[in-house]
């Protein structure tokens, strides 16, 4: 996995050329039955780079060759037998003999960014490769993503100048808070490791891709977080995640035309990426163009199609789009009961319920749910006893809806103590005060 990875990073680094992100070739890795057009055409490519890698004690033998996509036959092939210290120098030998083989020109910092090793402990790149595949995980839960973290600050110990293995880890810390864990700790986290792998390597894209989403998501400063991710272009001209980020600011400085173009282009480098797809989808959605959302949701299924994110979205725009709530329950119907990653399913279930006004449904969903809080689309965990009172609310029974909302109350304050700089969690507990009553303490 190492070896694909590196090489795959390597190539990506050649502005001649254009190489799909390893998201989107993972559905292919031990695929012994292929069809090199089909996946050509599903790629968007015209040259396929397939080989194996074995590894006997402390050697390693390592078989390439490049297969023409259009007709299947072969371009260029290479094999080698080393010791696995070479490893490193066996990854740049292939990068430079493919750009040849396929008449990319390297410039001097392309070839110099791949002559450079990225750390000389054999351990920590051990560490390193594992890390890097749970961060780059396409649906991107919280689970996956931290069980990065410690491989990641085990690879630093190891070798505390792996500039790489900073910026991986600040890149998995800005995540979290982005997404699950808003939290101070997590900020600083994010914007130590990213300035530390810049310390160590001035020049590396990947710690500016870094310090860029500590910008972006720790501060919400998005001119130095396109400055950086600007850099980071440049210097990993393949590299999706870049142009994701980019349009994902400009989608939030209402900058609709640069926005999509750029989500777009990052779907081109990584097609089979749910998390850019969604983020696409998302986009149409904002723009209420639900039609073209509905097609990337069916690319996303057909990426990904045990992707249940994909068919519960693709229901809720089906609901948005024609009122239409049985897309979203066939969805749902075809989700095992015990795939609930921290009450999402949960939640979706009971929308769906409420929706239909089958209240008692709804209650019963909830109150299953073992938890005092749901995972949410948001930061903002949703208290269970709010969807109870809620439901209570809507039935008619205002003494155990308030016995709820309070209790709801409580353990919302609890949240926002956790996390008081996180607008999500402001906005979830004025829901709760509304339900309660208290308008301006909502309002405020």
């Amino acid at each position: 996995d190492g070896m694909r990875d590196d090489i795959l990073t390597n190539l990506s680094k050649i502005g001649d050329l254009k190489v799909i992100s390893r998201t989107s070739v993972m559905s292919y890795r031990g695929n012994g039955t292929r069809n090199a057009r089909d996946i050509g055409k599903a790629l968007g490519v015209a040259t396929l780079l397939e080989g194996s890698v074995r590894r006997i004690g402390n050697r390693v033998r390592v078989n390439v060759q490049l297969i023409n996509a259009n007709n299947d036959e072969h371009i260029w092939a290479e094999d080698y037998d080393r010791d696995l210290t070479d490893v490193f120098a066996i990854q740049t030998d292939l990068a430079q003999k493919i750009a040849s083989a396929l008449q990319a020109k390297l410039s001097p910092n392309e070839k110099a960014r791949l002559d450079r090793r990225p750390t000389q402990n054999p351990d920590a790149y051990l560490l390193f490769v594992q890390a890097h595949d749970y961060a780059c995980q396409g649906d991107m839960f919280r689970d996956t993503s931290l069980k990065a973290e410690p491989l990641f600050e085990q690879a630093i110990k190891l070798d505390p100048n792996f500039a790489l293995a900073f910026a991986g880890l600040s890149m998995v810390e800005s995540w979290a808070y982005h997404s699950f864990d808003p939290t101070p700790g997590r900020r600083e986290k994010a914007r130590f490791n990213a300035d530390e792998a810049l310390r160590l390597q001035p020049d590396l894209p990947e710690g500016h891709l870094a310090l860029g989403f500590s910008y972006y998501y720790g501060d919400r400063d998005y001119e130095r977080a396109l400055a950086e991710f600007d850099i980071a272009r440049r210097g990993l001209p393949n590299e999706s995640q870049a142009y994701l980020a980019i349009g994902s600011i400009q989608r939030r400085q209402g900058k609709w035309a640069e926005s999509t173009a750029n989500l777009e282009k990052a779907a081109t480098l990584d097609p089979k990426n749910t998390n850019v797809l969604m983020n696409l989808s998302f986009s149409y959605m904002a723009q209420r163009d639900f039609e073209n959302d509905d097609k990337i949701l069916d690319r996303v299924i057909a990426a990904s199609p045990q992707s249940f994110q994909a068919r519960i979205l693709k229901g809720f725009v089906a609901a948005q789009w024609k009122g239409d709530l049985s897309v979203a329950e066939k969805a749902l119907s075809s989700i095992p009961p015990e795939t609930d990653p921290g009450g999402l399913m949960t939640l979706a279930r009971f929308w769906i319920l409420r929706l239909e006004r089958k209240f008692p449904e709804a209650l019963q969903v909830v109150q299953q749910f073992r938890g005092e809080a749901l995972s949410n689309i948001t930061t903002a965990p949703c208290p269970k006893a709010f969807l109870e009172g809620e439901i209570y609310l809507l039935q008619g029974e205002e003494a155990k809806a308030r016995t709820a909302l309070e209790h709801a109350r409580v353990v919302s304050d609890e949240l926002l103590r956790a996390a008081p700089a996180d607008p999500a969690r402001h906005a979830q507990y004025g829901l709760i005060l509304a339900a309660l009553g208290q308008k301006q303490g909502a309002i405020a």
